[in-house]
């Protein structure tokens, strides 16, 4: 990373208001967002080892500055995401919000690679067209994609289908969809050690910036280097 002074000159206007409002160094705020997001720790693990550093920062202070850098951080990869297959495979998975399951929808394509993601409260109709919506707005149209038996994400296409000329093919082939769901794994995994999260919002922020980590490391973004770059140094160029 570049030195703090010179790295907080060169910022974003975004980027540089909200972090002249954390009132830490750069090179302290950003690689804990990244631990966070990255790996299997919690709060109090990353408090730690910033303690064991000589940082005296409370594990509140890293998860307030998780929910005001991630949805920028966000913002500045799906610039530079690279476009993804138009064979998606999309299915739901569950996370614990004061003690209740919510469903998170994701879709991958064909190679493996994130379409989109999104937090519902819902299972239905409804939170899957948001979801479809969402993945077709920011990726552009699929020519298939595969679903499991839901009946709720079966109506959802055909209800996106209805307001397009040219219809998305459906498969429900549930051997196919092996991929997203083994996919799940690195979220679920990197979730565990919080427990369950307090708070609709953080939770869709956080479940974003592993989402993010997670393209990078799989090598969904874009970068002018002709030297690939090591993925924390591709997640502190979103700053840049």
């Amino acid at each position: 990373m570049k030195k703090t002074s010179t790295l907080r000159e060169s910022l974003p206007p975004g980027i540089a208001k909200v972090l002249k409002r954390l009132h830490s160094p750069l090179d302290v705020i950003l690689p804990s967002v990244r631990w966070y997001v990255a790996y299997s720790l919690s709060l109090r693990d990353l408090e730690e080892m910033l303690a064991e550093r000589g940082m005296d920062v409370d594990h509140s202070t890293v998860h307030r500055w998780v929910i005001k850098l991630v949805p920028l951080l966000e913002k500045a990869f799906r610039k530079h995401k690279r476009p993804v297959g138009r064979s998606w495979r999309m299915d739901e998975t569950y996370v614990k919000l004061k003690g209740k399951w919510k469903y998170f929808y994701r879709a991958v394509d064909k190679a493996g690679k994130t379409i989109d993601f999104l937090l519902t409260a819902k299972r239905d109709k409804a939170a899957a067209r948001r979801f479809f919506e969402k993945a077709i707005g920011q990726n552009g149209s699929p020519e298939t994609v595969t679903v499991d038996k839901s009946g709720a994400n079966l109506a959802a296409l055909h209800a996106v289908n209805a307001e397009r000329e040219t219809p998305i093919k459906i498969r429900q082939v549930k051997y196919l969809n092996n991929i997203v769901e083994q996919d799940h794994r690195a979220v679920k995994g990197r979730i565990r050690p919080m427990l369950g999260f307090k708070d609709f919002n953080c939770a869709r922020v956080i479940l974003s910036g592993i989402e993010v980590m997670h393209m990078i490391k799989k090598g969904q973004m874009q970068y002018a280097s002709k030297n690939a770059p090591t993925a924390a140094q591709q997640f502190y160029s979103l700053v840049s």
